[in-house]
């Protein structure tokens, strides 16, 4: 194959890539193992995703034993031991850094179904999975010591129902194909709460080291500097998200914050010292003493002399 994108078919990767007949049905459904004694046999499938390729249906990787790294959309995942990993139509994949020396490391169980298969059998991919799938930074989820013995019967019981003759073997796999990624998503819908949670606990950290770090420059520097660009430029933000990231973490504005510093600094100032207020203007960096006035009433609802007489 070249080193062009390709969609293709079920039908072609047999063709191209052909593993043991025992294990498919028809051009709906294909399932093979890499492993061991297998890989002379069916490492081909592998090989041929060293390129970028568009599958038209579904791949299921069961990664049994070792690791490898898979693109998909152009981006890279890294599959691990135990670990399974769905990807929908029209999904673009190639394998990184394909080594066929280092295949006999690896136990891989891959299935392939049709897109027309998956929609035979009338289940709603989209609908079970709602926003789940994309939502996850990494399509791939490692299985716990009981979800692995389950996705082991799962591909097991498909081998035998494919190698018999069972009448309705295409039934019984479409209800097996169900079941598993009915299984899938109810496993991703956890792994999305819990990577949500651990990402809003995060979020939720930093916001509040953020506005620690600003209410202790606040404090260090309220009696010379009042105005946002100040603040925003010690932390590296802009003012109106410095203003953002105040308001969700207190509930008041930025402003209000600055002010009420600067505020308590006068009140202590009028009340427990005989300090002129024209000094008290020139210590807290105010333009005048007319400025002082408006800014003490407005917040205060008395003048500085009357807040110090009272």
């Amino acid at each position: 194959m070249n080193n062009t994108l390709q969609t293709i078919s079920l039908q072609q990767i047999k063709a191209l890539a052909p593993i043991i007949d025992e294990y498919e049905l028809g051009d709906d459904f294909l399932l093979g193992e890499v492993s061991g004694k297998q890989v002379e046999k069916n490492e081909s499938i592998l090989r041929m995703l060293q390129y970028p390729l568009r599958f038209d249906g579904f791949i299921i990787f069961f990664l049994k034993k070792g690791r490898f790294s898979v693109d998909v959309n152009l981006n890279s995942y890294e599959v691990h031991e135990n670990s399974l990993m769905i990807l929908v139509p029209g999904n673009i994949v190639k394998l990184s850094n394909y080594d066929e020396n280092r295949l006999s490391d690896k136990e891989l169980i891959f299935a392939l179904t049709s897109r027309e298969f998956m929609s035979s059998i009338r289940f709603d991919f989209a609908k079970v999975f709602q926003d789940n799938l994309h939502l996850l930074d990494n399509p791939c989820i490692t299985l716990n010591e009981f979800l692995l013995s389950m996705a082991n019967d799962y591909f097991n019981l498909a081998r035998k129902v494919v190698s018999t003759s069972f009448g309705n073997k295409r039934e019984i796999i479409g209800s097996l194909l169900t079941s598993l990624t009915y299984l899938s998503a109810d496993v991703w819908a956890a792994q999305v709460d819990h990577a949500r949670k651990q990402e809003a606990e995060q979020k939720s950290a930093r916001l509040n080291q953020i506005f620690e770090n600003f209410l202790s420059l606040v404090n260090e520097y309220h009696t010379k500097e009042r105005g946002m660009t100040f603040y925003a430029n010690k932390l590296c933000l802009t003012p109106k998200y410095l203003s953002k990231l105040v308001k969700q973490a207190s509930g008041r504005s930025a402003p209000d914050w600055i002010d009420e510093f600067v505020i308590l600094e006068a009140k202590n100032m009028l009340k427990y010292s005989n300090m002129p207020i024209k000094e008290i203007v020139f210590r807290l960096n105010f333009p005048n003493q007319s400025f002082f006035y408006r800014f003490f009433k407005t917040h205060t609802g008395m003048t500085p002399s009357e807040y110090r007489n009272k």
